[in-house]
């Protein structure tokens, strides 16, 4: 397997530049597919989502590429923030906020509130506020990449995540915590992987339950991913091939951004970012509409 996670000897700028395209992306196919899950994007303001900072995860990365406002805090801080029920919190890895921080984020979820959190946050986060329903199954990973599926093409989180012929590659970070679910008739595993079972006996890669009113989305790993790898000739193609395959040439602009990058690259950061954007859209507009589905 051949690493992918150059640009001109600058990996960090390969992943920037991949999340800039894979962002543009999932924010105009959303236009063309998803037009009122597109228009309640553009209505998301900087209040509506906290990003509490961390050490190794940045999931403001991806929220810079798909040109979303948010307010971001240091760890610290969380148990003296005022949260509202309209609000999205995001807790990066390594998630140490404290346990005023944990008790806070417990009560925000109760009221209404939507928490997304990253990796070792599972362990800091959220098996100590919702115990009983999702915990680290003690068996690390090393640092790979594994291939994703879908579990339900119809839920609205996943709505054009995958499709097709997609076969997007995600990063696993040295020591990411696997994710055994405790409670399945409460938890919906949303993404999984079977390499990742294969290896590490828990083949979940996001899920969500709902605590209360709110609910709380987790992903094993770091969210904005570091690297990817070329398994095929399809992921070694040219970007270009994926805008192709999405029918998005008319883009203006696009070829441009997506000089340079692999195929590879753009699917997994689309992925990842499109996810992400659903997640965002769909609060905004539940909160907007007062919690209706």
């Amino acid at each position: 397997m051949m690493d992918n996670s150059m640009d001109g000897g600058n990996p960090a700028g390969a992943r920037r530049r991949s999340y800039e395209a894979g962002g543009r992306v999932a924010r105009e196919r959303m236009r063309q597919e998803a037009p009122e899950q597109a228009a309640a994007l553009e209505e998301v303001e900087a209040g509506d989502i906290v990003v509490v900072r961390g050490t190794y995860d940045h999931v403001e990365l991806v929220l810079d590429a798909l040109h979303l406002p948010y307010n971001a805090v240091e760890p610290a801080a969380v148990g003296r923030l005022r949260l509202s029920p309209g609000q999205l919190v995001v807790v990066n890895c390594p998630g140490q906020i404290g346990r005023d921080g944990v008790a806070a984020v417990r009560r925000f979820v109760e009221a209404g509130g939507t928490l997304f959190t990253t990796d070792w946050a599972l362990r800091h986060v959220v098996e100590p506020a919702f115990p009983g329903v999702i915990a680290y199954n003690g068996r690390p990973t090393g640092d790979e990449v594994v291939r994703i599926e879908v579990l339900d093409g119809c839920n609205r989180f996943l709505d054009g995540v995958l499709d097709g012929d997609d076969d997007p590659l995600w990063w696993l970070e040295a020591s990411s915590y696997p994710i055994q679910v405790l409670d399945p008739a409460r938890v919906q595993v949303l993404v999984r992987s079977r390499e990742l079972a294969d290896r590490h006996g828990e083949g979940a890669v996001a899920v969500l339950f709902g605590h209360g009113p709110g609910e709380v989305f987790h992903m094993i790993s770091h969210y904005y991913l570091q690297r990817t790898e070329l398994r095929s000739a399809r992921h070694a193609a040219p970007a270009a091939a994926y805008a192709a395959e999405k029918q998005l040439q008319w883009i203006p602009g696009l070829a441009q951004s997506l000089a340079g990058l692999s195929l590879a690259d753009v699917e997994s950061a689309q992925s990842s970012a499109r996810l992400f954007a659903n997640v965002v859209a769909d609060k905004k507009r539940r909160s907007r509409d007062g919690g209706r589905g």
